[in-house]
């Protein structure tokens, strides 16, 4: 399934909506883009989607390269148009595509569609062989509280934000197909995960069920 079916919009309003989906977007690939040391040269996106992080990510670093990768080709067209000769673009699943040694690896929005832990945890070993000394890794998603009190407050924000643009019923029926179809690891579960993982994590920013990650290798 593509990325655009998964979230029932078209391909090509992806951009838009992604926004009216997620609150505080802008706010946190910004967060993550400036997380990465100056000193990077070579970085991987792992989901890349449309690019809207690399390219924060080679605008904000003029002399790095990016490597992209995405199980969506359609997806990745809209990339390719967007980032240019400095990205080099990979067709393939993330959790199993090789991935080369590298100063950042990079993720927004991707890694909630692992289904176990077991194959994040897999993942997280993976990213830490390919990261050279000093590498950083840095995660976007949603990471929502393992008290169930406090979880039920966070996806009531998320409801808020939601039906700014959408209907009640709307809003509901995407909260409840998202959390069929994706798997949102607790925060203080995915900071364990990281550490078993031989990295070193912490939360540069949070915001509801909402939390960006950075792990140093």
């Amino acid at each position: 399934m593509g990325v655009a079916s998964h979230l029932g919009i078209k391909l090509a309003e992806y951009d838009v909506c992604i926004r009216t989906f997620i609150p505080n977007y802008e706010e946190m690939l910004d967060v993550a883009a400036s997380a990465i040391p100056g000193r990077a040269r070579s970085i991987v996106d792992l989901g890349t989607g449309t690019g809207a992080l690399a390219k924060r990510c080679l605008r904000r670093l003029s002399r790095a390269r990016l490597l992209g990768i995405d199980a969506d080709g359609e997806i990745l067209k809209l990339a390719e148009r967007r980032l240019g000769n400095r990205a080099r673009l990979l067709r393939g699943s993330f959790t199993r595509a090789s991935l080369p040694a590298c100063d950042a690896v990079v993720a927004s929005f991707a890694l909630h569609h692992i289904r176990t832990r077991s194959s994040k945890a897999s993942l997280y070993c993976r990213i830490r062989a390919a990261l050279q000394p000093q590498g950083v890794f840095i995660t976007v998603d949603c990471q929502p509280a393992a008290n169930r009190g406090l979880a039920r407050e966070q996806h009531q924000q998320w409801k808020s934000h939601l039906l700014r643009s959408y209907s009640g019923k709307q809003a509901a029926a995407l909260l409840a197909s998202w959390a069929h179809e994706d798997t949102y690891v607790p925060l203080e579960a995915e900071l364990d995960l990281l550490r078993r993982s031989g990295l070193k994590p912490e939360v540069l920013w949070r915001k509801g069920a909402f939390a960006v990650l950075l792990a140093l290798r």
